[in-house]
């Protein structure tokens, strides 16, 4: 399954990428908005609702389903609006309710515990809640269908907060063996394909051999588009699942600048080179030893 992530600063942007979105025919059980504004939850309702209603042919049903809403109450976040089915699985919550029309009005609200560790939803909610707590919102697509994962990449990386698009390298990666790591070497780009299927294959292989501290050196690292930013989430998430500890090191200005304006930066553990990031996951293994 791929996962693109798009973060907004200006609803006016968010609104056109949710209706692009739309006219591409990604499905609203992939597409989820969040945001903590409960007038840009309902301003972006009726954009939807009215955009939704000018399709020929199933529009009552689509715009059912994408114009509505939930209010949440996350643990760590507090009230959140999700418009769009399956928010509450994204954000990690189970018995959440389908929620009010939002054109409407927003009078459903619903709480529940997050799961145990493993399933990635604690990553996810660390990382909303930095984003949703700097007053931005987020769009997030999940499908396994390539075609609508393409589509979902273009619009957010051409509307959302992304990198400059250049002449990006093609994507190879180098592993090597640390005294109490494994470092793998990026070069090229993370992005939808190419670069995030080799990501998820170099970890999982590593992952298998029971190398589950991991170092990603991304000095040679050119383009990180919205499925790549997904799919950092995802790895953080695995290795963390298998009792591992993930380091980012010594990433590019570019790809520094797009991990500070998203607050990834605040999720990942940044390290200047490998030296300081090997002193850090050591440091957490002795910690972790103290305190078991």
């Amino acid at each position: 399954m791929e996962t693109a992530v798009g973060v907004f600063t200006q609803r006016e942007r968010a609104e056109g990428a949710v209706q692009k979105l739309l006219e591409r025919r990604v499905p609203e059980g992939s597409l989820v908005f969040l945001t903590r504004s409960e007038t840009e939850a309902k301003s972006m309702g009726k954009q939807i609702g009215l955009f939704a209603g000018s399709f020929v042919g199933g529009a009552a049903g689509l715009s059912a389903g994408v114009a509505t809403a939930t209010l949440l109450a996350v643990p760590g976040i507090g009230q959140v609006f999700a418009l769009g089915i399956g928010a509450a699985a994204l954000l990690g919550l189970v018995g959440a309710g389908s929620g009010a029309a939002i054109g409407s009005g927003v009078g459903h609200q619903e709480s529940a515990p997050l799961p145990s560790s493993g399933t990635g939803a604690q990553e996810d909610v660390a990382f909303f809640h930095k984003v949703l707590n700097e007053g931005h919102s987020l769009i997030v697509v999940r499908t396994d269908s390539p075609q609508i994962a393409a589509a979902a990449c273009e619009v957010l990386d051409s509307l959302a907060i992304s990198m400059k698009k250049g002449a990006a390298r093609s994507s190879s990666v180098a592993q090597r063996s640390l005294d109490g790591a494994a470092a793998v070497d990026f070069q090229g780009k993370i992005t939808l394909g190419e670069g995030t299927t080799l990501l998820r294959e170099t970890i999982g292989a590593l992952l298998q051999k029971s190398s589950n501290h991991i170092l990603i050196n991304l000095r040679e690292v050119d383009m990180i588009d919205s499925a790549g930013l997904g799919e950092l989430m995802r790895t953080l998430a695995t290795i963390r699942s298998h009792g591992g500890r993930l380091r980012l090191v010594s990433p590019s200005k570019n790809v520094l600048d797009l991990l500070r304006i998203t607050k990834l930066d605040r999720v990942f553990e940044i390290e200047l080179d490998e030296l300081s990031a090997l002193n850090s996951i050591r440091q957490d293994s002795t910690s972790a030893k103290s305190a078991g």
